[in-house]
């Protein structure tokens, strides 16, 4: 099987082209429509049966289905297609290739990785030789908020192994961070700013509890690191409190981000923060506070010798010549939600930078070569 260099190349323009900036980071003035339905038809012409799965009005997944032969095994070849926002970048939409580098939003998170996908079916099948088990594709809406999109497609679609497209630069990924957002509430009394003996500084309560949270983020650092991810950690995103100058803060609420390695849990999470709760309640009778999990993400971890992941090493080392590094990544995928549904899972992606700012680009060969590690693995896993 050949990659198709060109259609590769015009695949990924088009995709990039099309503004599927998550809505969360527009304001509601976009979505995945529109890249879900011309998705929908480079597949189709392709000759798979296409699906599309919304969780909410025009938040919509598309997946393709090319049917098997026989009774091999079936496969997901794995890529979201919302982007986070574009302001502050100049020509985000151009899909413009210098220097065997394409631009634009998306790019490299990680339109490229779905071009790969869609470069892989088309190899399979311009090679004429069916595959025994189904190539599935999946353009997933809502990873860079929620990941409601493949929650929902999980619903309906199930494979026996995944691979997702997450840019790697080109190496194998076997585990990933998961994160629990929280919130903390502190209550307070309101009073005028001269009557320090009736108010209760919400504010003041709060900063307490940061000081125990600082001490809390720097303990987490120093526990055992995963082999793959490093260690868990935390930071205080959000901080408002008070309602005037004059007046003592009656509530203070921070929200906190807890990144969590695989074998933690929201309920581990969650119980670290109430601890600290706790302990500032007894030393002082009128600290009042709780906490609640916001929205929870699990971590990933792949077994190292299972079918898909050596599949996958087989196929890169074929291709690249030597044996792909096996990495970890820091951040959230999907993934996660794919080996929780039972599905085996692995992650290999192009090369390139600026996910999230302002200047992204991928590396066009690197996702020729996700390409062609995509359709090996293909023929191999599916038969």
């Amino acid at each position: 099987m050949q990659i198709d260099r060109s259609y590769l190349e015009q695949t990924l323009a088009a995709l990039v082209r099309i503004n599927s900036v998550n809505p969360k980071f527009s304001g509601g003035a976009t979505d995945e429509t529109a890249i879900a339905a011309h998705l929908g038809g480079v597949m189709t012409a392709l000759g798979m049966e296409i699906t599309l799965h919304e969780f909410a009005p025009r938040r919509t997944s598309v997946v393709g289905r090319l049917r098997g032969s026989g009774e091999g095994r079936s496969l997901m070849l794995y890529g979201h297609i919302d982007t986070v926002g574009i302001e502050g970048m100049k020509a985000p939409l151009s899909g413009r290739i210098r220097d065997g580098r394409m631009y634009g939003r998306g790019t490299y998170d990680m339109k490229g990785g779905v071009a790969a996908c869609i470069a892989a079916v088309k190899a399979t099948v311009d090679s004429g030789e069916p595959l025994a088990g189904d190539l599935v594709v999946v353009g997933a809406a809502d990873e860079e908020v929620a990941s409601m999109g493949m929650t929902e497609v999980l619903k309906h679609v199930r494979t026996d192994a995944a691979i997702v497209t997450e840019s790697t630069e080109l190496q194998l990924c076997l585990a990933h961070k998961g994160f629990c957002w929280m919130e903390v509430e502190v209550e307070g009394r309101a009073a005028h700013g001269s009557r320090f003996e009736e108010g209760i500084d919400a504010n003041m309560a709060m900063g307490r509890f940061l000081g125990r949270l600082d001490t809390l983020e720097r303990d987490l650092r120093k526990r055992t690191p995963h082999a793959l991810v490093g260690p868990p950690s935390l930071h205080a995103a959000v901080i408002l409190g008070g309602s005037g100058t004059s007046t003592y803060a009656a509530h203070c609420r921070l929200e906190i981000e807890r990144r969590t390695i695989p074998g933690e849990t929201e309920a581990s999470a969650v119980a670290e923060i109430q601890a600290i709760l706790d302990a500032l309640a007894s030393d002082d009778a009128t600290f009042r506070a709780r906490v609640r999990p916001l929205l929870s993400r699990g971590s990933f971890e792949a077994h190292p010798e299972s079918s898909i992941v050596d599949t996958v090493r087989a196929a890169a080392t074929s291709v690249l010549g030597a044996a792909p590094k096996v990495i970890g990544e820091p951040y959230w995928m999907d993934a996660a939600l794919l080996a929780d549904a039972g599905i085996e899972t692995v992650v290999i992606g192009p090369t390139g930078a600026g996910a999230h700012a302002a200047r992204e680009w991928v590396d066009l060969a690197s996702v020729e070569s996700v390409a062609d590690i995509l359709a090996r693995s293909a023929v191999r896993f599916c038969g």
